[in-house]
């Protein structure tokens, strides 16, 4: 069976767009002689449409735009991903499903059967389960058609499974000999690796094709890199997406080719890539032509400036430099170096003299002058004030800087530099940064050498560096991976580190600031476990004292 993947960039909500990318993907497989074409998981809603599917309207107008696609078809088949309902007035009656069309009419509709509830999904508040699962007989082959979620239990590669179903095996078991899922699978890195290894397995023990397609595009945090991935019957990967792209190819079942053997790059490579991409990503769709970066010489500003020239173009870059008496001579000239190896745009205001005059305003009510915290966090404010104002009056959209270690320590300024609609490398721990700016200056220096080799600062009060309050950042980091990745608690923790005190203090760090980042922009997802609605701590608890 001839077979072409459609890989393509969706937009939630936006069911003309969708429609239009499906029935021209469609058409397209038409005009190349295939048997059938097929559509990532949701792709006539977009990935995650959330609360979205409860509105009545919303729904009605995807039944309309899924009857327009079906009547459009040939004797070629289509399967694309869709919201339908059932009435039997139990549960949400909505389900996650993969509709089949050809001959003008839906043919078959296969709902999705395990419903994730767990890290960023959260499909059991919006989907019922499918009751049974069959096989769909076209032009002489069993179509074994399942999504996203529903491949992801196989007994034969997880030590310990979510679910007590396995769909696909039934399918297989049915005499499917051809298994298709259509997935919206998020990005991590690793997670490429790791679909590639399952899914080999999983037709190698089977003895029959697969198809994967996934969608690409970022909704929000959610990054989706495609990657739709094609298995012989042996488990070889034979085929293989583009990342980070819309794609389309064609998979011949009953054609030989050569096994496909690099399927991930390394993480700098990919995290970059991602960062850029989810990034690009969120400016379309908002329509945001022009961002805006508050520069400050070291180096989380200085990656996520390169970023940004990298996702819209040097032209659509502004940067704003905002010294105070504690910025270094050293950190300007750093900054200007940058700006000049970039070619981007930049203002340079001061904010000493709104710092003086807030300082002497509140002399009277502080019984003299602020404490050292109060002045650090007041520089941050008038600086968050002064890019808010720049943002506000150009229409920029304000990037926020700051790292996953920052983050997760609480080492930051609420309505200061934790300002932005969007945190591009919120899910980067700092020593990860470091390991991303030498990977972009593996071939000539475009972040200077100096902010890379200079201790980490804020500069928001004299001779100040961030070991001041927090510990190396080679340390922090390593507790930190322990605590919100590998859910490790304090004991294992301490004793894989080999010191109490400093695990305790990192840990009170994290609980105690669950309330800044829960005001904080929407970070960027790279990692299997970022901060955002992935990530449901308590701000008022009582676990740790």
């Amino acid at each position: 069976m001839k077979i072409a993947i459609c890989q393509i960039n969706t937009i939630v909500g936006d069911i003309e767009i969708n429609k239009f990318k499906i029935i021209d993907g469609y058409k397209r497989g038409v005009a190349d002689k295939v048997d059938l074409v097929i559509f990532p998981e949701l792709s006539l809603v977009g990935y995650p449409p959330l609360d979205l599917v409860e509105k009545k309207e919303f729904r009605q107008a995807v039944v309309k735009a899924a009857e327009e696609i079906a009547s459009i078809t040939t004797d070629v088949g289509l399967i694309f991903g869709s919201i339908t309902e059932d009435n039997d007035k139990i549960g949400t009656d909505i389900h996650n499903s993969a509709i089949i069309c050809y001959d003008g009419k839906v043919q078959f509709i296969q709902h999705k059967t395990l419903i994730p509830n767990y890290d960023v999904f959260d499909e059991m508040r919006y989907f019922d389960s499918a009751k049974e699962v069959s096989v769909h007989e076209f032009k002489g082959e069993k179509l074994g058609i399942s999504i996203c979620e529903d491949i992801w239990n196989d007994a034969d590669y997880w030590y310990r499974r979510r679910y007590v179903k396995d769909p696909v095996q039934e399918l297989v078991n049915n005499g499917s000999t051809i298994l298709i899922n259509i997935s919206a699978s998020p990005y991590a890195f690793g997670k490429r690796k790791d679909r590639c290894e399952m899914l080999s397995v999983l037709t190698k023990n089977d003895k029959v094709p697969l198809v994967y397609v996934c969608t690409i595009g970022a909704q929000t945090e959610l990054i989706f890199d495609g990657a739709s991935m094609c298995f012989d019957a042996n488990g070889k990967l034979v085929l293989q997406g583009n990342a980070y792209e819309e794609d389309y190819f064609i998979f011949d079942t009953k054609q030989s080719y050569p096994v496909v053997t690099n399927v991930e790059n390394i993480f700098e490579s990919e995290v970059l890539n991602a960062l850029i991409f989810g990034l690009k990503e969120y400016c379309a769709k908002l329509k945001f032509n022009k961002v805006l970066i508050g520069l400050s010489g070291g180096m989380d500003s200085a990656l996520v400036t390169y970023i940004a020239v990298k996702a819209l173009g040097k032209e659509n870059v502004h940067v704003v430099l905002m010294p105070s008496k504690y910025s270094s001579e050293g950190s300007i000239n750093d900054s200007f170096k940058l700006i000049k190896n970039l070619g981007i745009s930049h203002n340079q205001v001061s904010i000493q003299n709104v710092v003086d005059e807030i300082s002497f305003t509140l002399a009277e009510p502080f019984n003299l002058t602020p404490k050292s915290l109060t002045e650090e966090n007041i520089q941050a404010r008038v600086r968050g004030v002064y890019l808010m104002a720049f943002a506000n009056q150009f229409y920029y959209l304000l990037l926020n800087t700051g790292n996953k270690s920052e983050l997760a320590t609480g080492y930051c300024t609420l309505y200061g530099d934790m300002c932005g609609g969007l945190a591009v490398i919120g899910d980067v721990y700092k020593t990860e940064v470091y390991k991303i700016a030498e990977f972009i200056n593996r071939n000539e220096e475009i972040i200077p050498n100096e902010i890379i080799s200079k201790p980490p600062s804020a500069e928001l009060k004299h001779n100040q560096t961030d070991q001041d309050t927090l510990p190396p950042y080679n340390l922090l980091d390593k507790i930190l991976k322990m605590y919100l990745e590998q859910n490790k608690e304090y004991l294992e923790i301490s004793e894989a580190i080999g010191d109490n005190n400093v695990v305790k203090k990192v840990l009170r760090m994290v609980d105690i600031n669950e309330f800044k980042r829960r005001q904080a922009a929407p970070v960027l997802r790279i990692s299997t476990k970022a901060f955002g609605y992935g990530r449901r701590y308590p701000i008022v608890q009582g676990w740790r004292k």
